[in-house]
């Protein structure tokens, strides 16, 4: 019996009390209103409220640890579990389900047919269900006559552990393909249960897995922006002069570049239609929008931050004009490092060689913004390695030995990019205007920044000028009223991205 049977087995579906396969949107739509898990808004958008958890629960994460993982997974960054605890909890779901309103969702995660997996969600909230049908690859009418899941993910969201005063758990077995999710109704830990899954496959195959988003220029070029939730990678990947391929997670095998994903999960605080019009427009009907708060017409605020700073809209990829299908592009000609800087020191762009890159990857710094994980309610400085660290089961250097060995096989341009503070720290200064950032990354992708200055602290090459943006902009220095004051703070992080580099040395 294949391991897919043997799960298909121990996890059967079908002993739910009601059991509902492969519905439509419109179907999900109605039942997600009916079982009382959201309303919709005037633009169309099913709204849907995740309690509790308003972002992920990193603290609550486990992988199993068995022959399989044992010598694979990085252990100083994934909490073990006994393979006897997750039978129990595997137990629990099963007995669970004779009791349960279930949603099945057939998926695929990958949009090369060479590297996709095929994955089974069993899901008890309708909402649960439409949101990861958005968000995964949909199988088409024949290949869901065929369909056998390698991977089922059993999302009991409002089924709680109870252990270790713990009411939430996400537990995965590389094993048994199987993860179980008890406790949080934060729709987003399941679509990155498949992300942590493809992050443990691809490399081993010789594939690099990749944080990121990724678009395609007119000329056919290729682009990566790395970065963690709220550094702006969905935002910036959504160019009107550029197409979209996905917004959060990718593969680069010898062919180019593909999409893990088949839709999009972008944060909505302060959304525009002129800051952002491309996700503007997405949100209509057979989108979810979540913890947006309505007003008594049903509009959505998106400036409304009674529930959270993690507002956020899942759509399919397509519902962005020009979106790349299937989801799958070239080798890259630009990466772009995105960092939220909370000290507001780092230059807005500069240009790094192929080893200050493998330095800023390895450290992968940014400000963990408000309200993207369970109890964040401002900027923290954080470093997550690679750009991803709560999604890595392998140890960093695979992924940037992948890393290194493509971008010196392509040629690749890398450039740092700050979207963060600039005239002062989180507090004092302001965040970087979307349209400079734009305007830097289109000059920078167009050839147009030639001439560049070594930063003083960080060594980076900083361009002395870039058509559209303030040139005082460019040396954060030259924003800050008090200069003795961001010498400091400059010398301050450098020596913290210095520290915390050698534990990969």
């Amino acid at each position: 019996m294949s391991t897919a049977s043997v799960v298909q087995a121990n996890l059967d579906p079908s002993k739910g009390r009601e059991v509902y396969w492969n519905l439509t949107v419109p179907e999900l739509i109605e039942h997600a209103i009916k079982n009382g898990e959201g309303q919709l808004a005037d633009n169309g958008a099913l709204v849907a409220y995740t309690g509790k958890y308003t972002g992920r629960t990193p603290k609550d994460k486990f992988t199993v640890r068995d022959s399989m993982s044992e010598d694979k997974v990085w252990w100083d960054n994934n909490t073990p579990l006994d393979p006897s605890t997750f039978a129990l909890l595997k137990d629990k779901a099963a007995s669970a389900f004779p009791n349960k309103r279930l949603y099945v969702v057939d998926t695929f995660g990958g949009a090369d047919p060479d590297h996709q997996i095929s994955t089974r969600f069993i899901v008890e909230n309708a909402y649960h269900a439409l949101f990861i049908r958005t968000l995964l690859i949909r199988p088409t009418a024949d290949q869901l006559s065929t369909f056998t899941p390698e991977w089922t993910v059993v999302d009991l969201c409002r089924e709680t552990w109870e252990r270790d005063g713990r009411d939430a758990v996400i537990a995965l077995n590389f094993t048994d393909r199987t993860v179980l999710i008890f406790g949080t109704q934060y729709a987003g830990e399941m679509k990155k249960s498949v992300f942590t899954i493809m992050n443990f496959l691809l490399p081993l195959k010789g594939v690099m897995s990749m944080h990121c988003s990724a678009n395609i220029g007119e000329a056919g070029d290729t682009a990566l922006f790395f970065g963690l939730s709220g550094t702006g990678k969905t935002t910036l990947s959504a160019d009107p002069h550029r197409r979209l391929i996905g917004d959060d997670e990718h593969g680069w095998t010898d062919k180019g570049v593909f999409n893990v994903e088949g839709g999009c999960y972008a944060k909505c605080i302060r959304l525009s239609a002129e800051g952002e019009p491309e996700i503007w427009n997405a949100i209509k009907y057979g989108s979810v929008l979540e913890n947006v708060v309505l007003d008594d017409n049903r509009h959505p605020d998106y400036d409304d931050t009674t529930l959270t700073e993690n507002t956020r809209c899942a759509y399919p990829v397509d519902y962005i004009e020009g979106a790349v299908i299937p989801s799958v592009g070239g080798h890259p000609k630009n990466i772009c490092f995105l960092t939220c800087d909370a000290f507001g020191v780092l230059p807005p762009i500069s240009k790094l060689t192929k080893e200050q890159a493998m330095y800023h990857f390895l450290n992968g710094y940014t400000a963990k913004v408000a309200g993207t994980e369970a109890g964040i309610t401002e900027p923290q400085t954080t470093f997550s390695t690679c750009f991803g660290a709560p999604f890595l089961p392998l140890h960093p250097s695979r992924y940037a030995e992948l890393l290194g060995k493509k971008m010196e096989q392509h040629g690749v341009n890398v450039w740092l990019i700050n979207t963060g503070w600039t005239g002062g720290p989180y507090g004092i200064g302001q965040r970087m205007k979307l349209k400079h950032t734009r305007a830097m990354i289109n000059a920078a992708f167009a050839g147009e920044l030639r001439e560049f200055e070594d930063d003083p602290v960080f060594g980076v090459a900083v361009p002395t000028s870039c058509p559209n943006v303030p040139s005082e902009v460019l040396k954060p220095r030259n924003t800050w009223a008090d200069k003795d004051a961001y010498d400091a703070k400059a010398n301050e992080l450098k020596a913290m991205f210095d520290a915390n580099y050698q534990k990969f040395c």
